[in-house]
């Protein structure tokens, strides 16, 4: 036979079990409630009141079954802290991952989440929680997911999982209690999983299903996902909440408040009596309405819980079991907040557990059944044992809910696993052409880890009374590296550049003085490695910067303002093609560089059609003049240019326009001479266009000109 107890915040289940060839028959149940609140959320905080409950149970079944000194019990789920952790290493330059690798990164994430843990509460401290079991959720390599890290390489590996604690405090008040009512644990198991092993077998696991336990004050939650439970839960409101709801609007006592929410299951009518003594009769749908804002809550809470717990999306379906599950509506309404159809969520009654043989037909359909007859199967299936070993001499109690490891051990202890393993020799950062690279030191070794007196591993399994040693690998080498080791080859080319023949070398340099490939190089050295790949930068390496020059856009000032001209610049060949300064070059090219043309002060106002002059053509005896004054001046450093003078590359040149005078008659004297013919006087007369007119006459194009001599008397 399997005695058994489910310790709620409500009341107390006492369970007597027949195991028969695999099969299960219920022989004996017992329920008591508390007759004050010596538990809270789980919790016991009246050792003694609970206690009290479990005596007056065991001695009603050891009235009908005899002597009972064993029990199994169960951790209440609502205890549990679900923590994510997640570890990153370099294992740049690293060999393939071992099995041992993995463990001790899976290890080391479990650490982390026990950290964090600690840090979000400021009571309890990691070293209070047993951790009971973890889940990996996610390996990585460069920050991409993978299936599995053995024999992988790359930079950079994560592991991230999901660890599940357990208060130490709750399990030592479970014995204390059980000690006062003269009672051994037989086994221990956990509430979420005793309904969950029962309800939901590892085959089904792999579907994402809540499993919710609604009690008297506290709904537990379990979330199942990919082969296992990936979250646990608990909301702090439940039946009760229902049961106020009905004492508050219709003025009962809470016992009798409790009696008419359980009416409300079964009966079409309920019968209530109020504090004041009037006996009243209420439809239950009347009760429903009356109470939908309570229901409404309770349902909210639930939901809001589950989603996230599942990374804030709904599972595929929910199951309801506890007594405070039958609250009316509830299911329909959960489906409702989780946009579930509303055969999705559904109660589940100990009908529902395999290999469970029930005589009682009234006792099937009870949801707040399934977990005591879960705990008492479950802790028979799946116990939970104390083991003690010695790590370095110093004895460790671990809870015993899987196969223990040596990680198992080390993380109880308190050793931070990442001291353990070796620290990687200093590495040696240099530069080299402005990147920095990093030439890691050899990696530190593993640890030592002895059980026994024989090697083992983190995942090595223990016993009761292993005696383990650890002690920790040692630190890796300092990088040393040769500056060949960071160069390929380094070729020369050779290059003819206007006829001169130059042979190229790559310029090495470290901190600014030349050196050979054999240089040991030091932390922090800056390297340049230089080989001209342009044309431009093989000018500049061959000295030849005065080239440059000449291919530059030609340009110069002209009134303050810089005036370019890209079609008058110098011209680069590459074997007889044109190109532009920034084309490559290969071994054997020849280059020629034209230089850039010298302009003149006319091209220079041709180009910015600026006049210079201003002409007009006259007819002087009969032969076409053409006139030609200066309208315009080009100054260099206050110099006036002529139009012949040519103009460098960045001159600066003013420009000032002259007052356009008109012409008149005797301008044409700078255009001719003008002698007194044979046997002509001294006299004259001017004519423009067959008229009389004077030196000062103006002139206009194609004025007809003459001097006409008086004769001598």
């Amino acid at each position: 036979m399997i005695f058994a107890l489910d310790i709620g915040t409500r009341s107390v289940v006492g369970i007597i079990l027949k195991e028969t060839d695999g099969q299960y028959q219920v022989e004996d149940m017992v329920i008591k409630e508390h007759e004050e609140r010596a538990m809270l959320d789980g919790q016991i905080h009246d050792v003694l009141a609970v206690a009290k409950v479990i005596i007056d149970i065991k001695k009603i079944l050891e009235e009908r079954h005899g002597p009972l000194t064993r029990v199994c019990v169960a951790a209440a789920g609502r205890s549990l802290k679900t923590e994510k952790g997640k570890i990153t290493i370099s294992i740049k330059g690293k060999p393939l991952l071992t099995h041992e690798d993995v463990a001790y990164l899976e290890l080391a994430a479990v650490q982390q989440a026990q950290t964090t843990l600690a840090e979000k509460s400021s009571i309890e401290k990691s070293h209070h929680y047993y951790c009971v079991g973890y889940s990996v959720t996610r390996y990585e390599i460069e920050g991409e997911e993978i299936g599995n890290l053995i024999d992988q390489q790359g930079d950079e590996a994560s592991v991230e999982v999901i660890a599940t604690f357990l208060p130490r405090l709750v399990v030592e008040s479970l014995l204390a209690a059980l000690q006062r009512a003269h009672l051994e644990m037989e086994a221990l198991t956990l509430e979420p999983i005793a309904a969950l092993n029962v309800l939901i077998p590892p085959t089904m696991r792999r579907l994402n299903i809540a499993l919710v336990d609604i009690g008297a004050g506290t709904s537990d939650i379990a979330i199942t996902d990919l082969g296992t439970v990936i979250a646990y839960g608990m909301v702090p409101m439940a039946g009760d909440e229902i049961t106020e709801a009905i004492s508050d609007a219709y003025l009962l006592d809470f016992p009798l408040a409790e009696q008419a929410k359980r009416d409300l299951h079964t009966k079409e009518t309920i019968t209530i009596t109020d504090v004041l003594g009037f006996e009243t009769e209420v439809l239950r749908e009347q009760m429903i309405t009356t109470i939908s804002d309570a229901i409404d809550r309770l349902a909210d809470a639930i939901s809001k819980e589950i989603l996230r717990l599942n990374n804030h999306q709904p599972p595929k379906a929910v199951m309801l079991v506890g007594g405070g599950s039958l609250t009316p509506e509830l299911p329909k309404r959960l489906a409702q907040k989780l946009h579930l159809p509303e055969n999705r969520v559904a109660i589940r009654g100990i009908d529902a557990i395999q290999k469970l043989h029930i005589d009682r037909e009234e006792m099937k359909h009870r949801p707040e059944l399934v977990t005591p007859i879960g705990i008492a199967i479950a802790a028979k299936q799946t116990p939970i044992q104390y083991v003690t070993v010695h790590v370095n001499g110093q004895p460790i109690r671990l809870f015993d809910m899987k196969q223990l490891t040596i990680g198992d051990a080390l993380l109880a202890v308190g050793i931070q696993l990442h001291k353990l393993y070796g620290k990687p020799g200093l590495a040696c950062v240099v530069t080299l052409n402005g990147q920095t690279i990093t030439i890691p030191g050899t990696y530190g070794e593993p640890p030592l880890i002895m059980k026994n007196g024989e090697r083992a591993t983190f995942d090595t399994p223990i016993t009761n009374g292993d005696d383990i040693v650890v002690e920790k690998g040692r630190d890796g080498k300092q990088a040393t590296v040769h500056l060949r080791d960071l160069l390929e080859s380094l070729p020369t080319k050779q290059v003819t550049i206007n006829g001169q023949r130059y042979t190229i070398e790559p310029v090495i340099l470290r901190n600014g003085q030349h050196v050979s490939l054999d240089t040991v190089l030091c932390d922090r050295d800056d390297i340049v490695v230089h080989m001209p790949e342009t044309i431009e930068q093989l000018l500049q390496a061959t000295k030849n910067e005065h080239l440059i020059q000449q291919l530059e856009p030609f340009t110069f000032i002209l009134n303050e303002k810089k005036i370019t001209f890209p079609e008058w610049s110098g011209t680069i060949y590459r074997n007889g093609i044109e190109c532009q300064r920034y084309a490559t070059f290969e071994d054997g090219d020849t280059i020629v560089v034209h230089k850039q043309n010298e302009r003149t002060i006319a091209q220079i106002a041709e180009a910015k059609q600026l006049k210079l002059y201003y002409s007009m053509p006259i007819i002087f005896h009969g032969e076409t003049l053409t006139l030609t004054k200066q309208i315009g001046a080009f100054y260099r450093d206050g110099v006036e240019l002529s139009d012949n003078d040519t103009v460098q590359h960045g001159d600066v040149l003013q420009f000032y326009e002259k007052k356009m005078e008109p012409f008149i008659f005797q301008d044409i004297f700078q255009y001719v001479e003008v002698a007194i013919p044979h046997g002509a006087s001294t006299t004259f007369t001017l004519l423009k266009n067959g008229e009389p007119t004077t030196f000062y006459e103006p002139l206009a194009p194609g004025d007809q000109l003459e001097i006409v001599w008086d004769k001598k008397n």
